[in-house]
Parts: C-alpha cells; structure tokens; sequence
C-alpha cells in the first residue's frame, strides 16, 4: 500500500509543532495535580492543532520562526482548550475525540476550573511576549468567544434562527480564535498592517469553513471518525445550516419534523431528521456555502509574497472543507 504524505502545511511546520507540543507540556505544570492530570487528559487527546499550526505559519508567511512563534502557538492551543472544556460542561457531553469528555470522567466542577486554570496560564503567556498588540488582540477575541457561547445558548431550540444569525454565532465562537491566530503569528513577525489585516481575514474565513463543514458532519459524518456522537448538535437544540436550511427551503412536513425536534433538543428522531436533511438537499447546500467562504480564505492570501507557506495556507483553506472528520 501506498504511504500517504502528510499535507504541506504539516510538512512545513512538523519540527516547529513539536517545539509546540513542548513549550505545552512545560507551560501545563502545577503543584495541583488535579490540573496536571486533567489538562494532559484533554491535551493528549490530540486533535487537529489547526488555530496553533496558523499561528506558525501566519509567521512564517512573514519572515519569522522561533521560540516566540512556538509560546504564541501553545497559548492559542490553550485558549481553545479552555473553551472545549467549558463547553462539554454546558453541552453536558460525553465523548470528545472518541474517547470520554474530561467532565464525564473527572466531573464539571474540575472541567470549568481546569478550563479557568488554562485561561490564566494563557494570558502569563501572553504577557511574557510584551506586546501590547498581542494582548489587546487576545483579550478582545475571547470575550468576544464568550459573547458567542451565550450566543449559542439563546438559540437552543430557537426554530426562527436565520442564516446570517448562525453565521454570527459560529464566526463569534468558533472563526474568532481562527482570526486571533492569523494576526498573532503576523503581530508577532512585526508585519505591515496590510499583511496582518490579510491572514487575520484568512483566519477568520477558514474559521468559518470549518464550523460549517462540522456541523455537515454531524449529519453526514461516522461517529467513529468525527470522534463524538452522530446527532449531538440535535439532542443539544442547535440550529446549524443544515437545519436551518431544511425549515427554510424543506417540504413542509420535513420543516415542521425539524422544528418539533429542535424544540425538544432530542436525539429520538435523529433518523427520520437525518432523512429529511438528506432530501432537502441541505448539506449540499451547506457544503457550498462552506466552498465559497474557503474561497473568500484564499483570496485574503492575495497581497501575501508567494511562498510555500502560502501555498499550504492555500491548501488549508481547500482541506478544511474536503475532509471527514
């Protein structure tokens, strides 16, 4: 059988993601153990690193690699992995990356604080960079991720959500920290402000991709491949695009079957949801949207120097959205 090589973007930044990994291990410590074990259980699940590998090549793309980039890098994996913490806590969820969530297996109370624990140590980091910039980008990116959890929360069950109000929602809680990474990595290579504006609007473009193309995937996807339960989104109440799509646009009696099933936030009528969404043409629909917003990414990359890294970056935006998991 033939080896698969790993994307470009990996291969450009394989040896500073392991200067990545770790600055995250060091930077973990705590005399409390209860903080180690729970921030290296969610740590060491792995997943994709994809707000910390922008941040590397947002650098990159302007001239700049280093231990700067690297504690940059670890910072952004920090903020995010606060955010998943508290929000498998909120969500009440049970699987993570196909194994159980940190608060099915520790409980809520140790999840949120470890989450507050990782929101702390980010911001250490931050300072410890002196830039203002930087900070001022970061505070601002998170309190606006918190304003997009509540946000979220207000629109469970909520069947007269439109399409540009699931956009602010996805692009408030999850494209906003892609953003912050895109202009962190060029913050901290001293760019111009033409370039930083760019891979800001990269981030934030392939942030939005890659929310719409997981939320496809909770319908289109294998549990055992996306790593959490088909049908969550459901059992939770959220509306997202192929939802929304289907009561504005489906037969009525699969719009209305959408509605009673959002409204009850259950996973009792996933099947016959699931159906609806497929006849309805919904996560094509979806899957286009999510094309032209990667393509919006690419188009950001336009006043960037041709590189290979923006190649990769160009790359990303296409994998963000071709992708299973």
């Amino acid at each position: 059988m033939r080896a698969v090589s790993a994307p470009l973007f990996r291969s450009l930044i394989a040896e500073d993601m392991h200067a990545v990994d770790r600055v995250i291990r060091a930077r973990l410590y705590s005399d409390v153990v209860l903080i180690r074990q729970v921030a290296e259980y969610i740590i060491g699940a792995g997943g994709k690193r994809l707000r910390p590998a922008l941040v590397l090549l947002s650098a990159q793309a302007c001239g700049l690699q280093g231990p700067v980039a690297h504690e940059l890098a670890a910072m952004i994996e920090f903020i995010h992995t606060a955010t998943l913490l508290h929000d498998d806590v909120v969500d009440e969820s049970d699987l993570r990356r196909g194994r159980e969530t940190a608060n099915a297996l520790f409980g809520n109370a140790a999840s949120v604080l470890v989450g507050d624990f990782l929101y702390t140590r980010a911001f250490q980091m931050m300072v410890s960079c002196h830039d203002m910039r930087i900070l001022e980008v970061m505070a601002e990116a998170t309190n606006i991720i918190a304003e997009g959890e509540v946000l979220q929360l207000l629109n469970i069950g909520n069947t007269d959500i439109d399409e540009q109000q699931y956009l602010q929602v996805i692009q408030y809680k999850t494209a906003k920290l892609f953003e912050a990474a895109g202009r962190v990595g060029a913050l901290a290579a001293k760019a111009d402000e033409a370039h930083i504006q760019a891979l800001a609007d990269y981030g934030m473009y392939l942030g939005t991709a890659f929310q719409i193309i997981d939320d496809v995937l909770d319908y289109s996807g294998d549990a055992g491949t996306i790593g959490k339960s088909l049908g969550d989104d459901l059992a939770e109440g959220k509306p997202t695009l192929p939802l929304i799509y289907v009561m504005r646009q489906g037969e009525t009696a699969d719009a209305e079957l959408v509605r009673e099933a959002l409204q009850n936030a259950s996973r009792d009528h996933f099947d016959a949801v699931l159906a609806a969404v497929h006849r309805s043409g919904a996560l094509a629909y979806a899957r286009q949207q999510a094309e032209a917003v990667a393509a919006k990414a690419i188009a950001a990359l336009a006043v960037i120097p041709d590189s290979p890294v923006k190649t990769a970056m160009q790359e990303l935006a296409q994998l963000a959205v071709n992708r299973d998991a």
